[in-house]
């Protein structure tokens, strides 16, 4: 059992004894439920989660484009020398792991969606805070809880719920100060928007060239392997008609050998009828 949760318990067992003459005024807000309830968060979050799809589409087109060159080597291994080859698996290794750097910049433990999702959390949070301390004081509370926090709440009525009260008092606070709260939060989401359509412009341009300098090296590659193809199959030709010729010539060879051959044996049959005829 971790100490939040061996706290709350004990705040419980002291605040039973010490105001069981007049009771205790408890209460608790549901923090995921006044977020999903304030529009700011949740357009951020719809940009966030838009953003998250880009960068998960980038990590695809990074991994389709090592597969690729994967693929490509051992369709040409045969053709590559063992230079070669080790000199295609050390970039394959380099983009493989830029690749994976990359996917943990973006959403490891400390990557940009949990970043980005502290930093828009944390105004409300903040702010959610100001509003409970208000709360408690004026409604004379004891202790006030947050439901989705670690401290296990193993049962509550919901007329202790005063994440509405919360919300209402939210609402009030931006009222009075709509205007000003506005252009903070609007000049707070373009200055985000332009830093992250910046990053993305240089992320998209530093892939393109990636991209780029990849297709180029496998081009120059697959039509160096086409030439020594090509080479291969000349040398093959050559060999093949020199076999070619050298057979011709020995064929030509035999056949001459056999008809001299039977011109002498022709000769020395005719001999014995001239000496008779004599």
């Amino acid at each position: 059992m971790n100490r939040k949760v061996l706290l709350a318990l004990l705040v419980l067992l002291v605040s039973a004894q010490t105001f069981s003459q007049r009771g205790v005024r408890i209460g608790y807000v549901d923090m995921e439920y006044i977020l999903e309830n304030v529009e700011e968060y949740r357009d951020a979050s719809t940009q966030l989660e838009a953003k998250a799809q880009k960068w998960k589409q980038e990590i695809e087109l990074k991994r389709s484009v090592v597969e690729q060159m994967k693929k490509d080597l051992m369709a040409e291994k045969v053709l590559l020398t063992d230079e070669l080859i080790a000199e295609r698996e050390e970039e394959i290794q380099v983009l493989e792991t830029e690749m994976i750097e990359y996917q943990q910049d973006r959403f490891g433990p400390q990557g940009d969606l949990v970043l980005q999702k502290k930093l828009l959390i944390q105004p409300i949070q903040d702010q959610v805070f100001s509003e409970v301390q208000k709360i408690g004081g004026n409604k004379r509370y004891d202790f006030i809880f947050d439901k989705s926090a670690d401290v296990v709440m193993l049962y509550s009525e919901k007329r202790h719920d005063i994440s509405d009260l919360v919300l209402r008092e939210i609402a009030r606070t931006r009222k009075v100060s709509k205007s000003n709260k506005k252009q903070q939060e609007k000049n707070r989401l373009d200055k985000f928007k332009a830093e992250e359509a910046e990053a993305d412009k240089e992320i998209s341009e530093a892939l393109r060239q990636r991209q780029e300098n990849a297709e180029k090296s496998r081009d120059e590659k697959a039509k160096a392997a086409e030439d020594r193809r090509a080479e291969q199959l000349r040398l093959r030709e050559e060999r093949k008609k020199a076999y070619e010729a050298r057979r011709k010539k020995l064929l030509e060879e035999r056949e001459a050998r056999r008809q001299a051959k039977l011109e002498e044996r022709k000769k020395a049959q005719e001999q014995p009828k001239d000496s008779i005829q004599q």
